[in-house]
């Protein structure tokens, strides 16, 4: 790659739903939405930033991409999907309407100070994660620690 991070990169992350209709009505709940351009019986495209999607794909269709056998979600957690939210009140929102739509929490609050998070599983059993980042912690943690205890301790 010439450039890892250039501008014009997409992410797409497959995948698979048991029923494809439930999964776009549950994350439709959550504040989602779909482009119809990639929308059909077999796949949902679901933004969930400038360049990045979710493709929600009928297990049969996301087969056709992996030549793997499908993990039970249940069982097993191959990874854990992650979107961010533009405040703690907000992490609170979507993690309560995520378990209304018949999802399931996954884990509390947890509360890193310069980060806000709730986790839960979609109907799927996927694990999902939605987080707050506060805006001065893109120095990373150590930093946001050091200069937040340098706010509380002025010399």
């Amino acid at each position: 790659m010439t450039s890892p991070a250039h501008p014009g990169r997409m992410l797409f992350v497959n995948m698979p739903v048991t029923d494809l209709e439930r999964s776009k009505a549950f994350f439709a709940k959550l504040g989602f939405g779909f482009n119809p351009l990639f929308t059909d019986e077999t796949a949902a495209c679901m933004p969930v930033g400038e360049h990045a999607f979710v493709m929600l794909l009928t297990r049969e269709k996301f087969a056709e991409f992996s030549k793997l056998p499908l993990a039970d979600p249940t069982t097993h957690a191959p990874t854990l999907y992650s979107f961010s939210v533009g405040s703690r009140d907000e992490v609170d929102a979507v993690g309560a309407a995520a378990l209304a739509a018949g999802g399931t929490e996954a884990d509390g609050a947890e509360d890193y100070g310069f980060m806000y998070s709730r986790s839960f599983f979609d109907l799927d059993g996927h694990g999902w994660q939605v987080m707050w980042m506060d805006p001065a912690a893109e120095q990373g943690p150590e930093a946001f620690a050091a200069s937040a205890q340098d706010a509380e301790d002025p010399a």
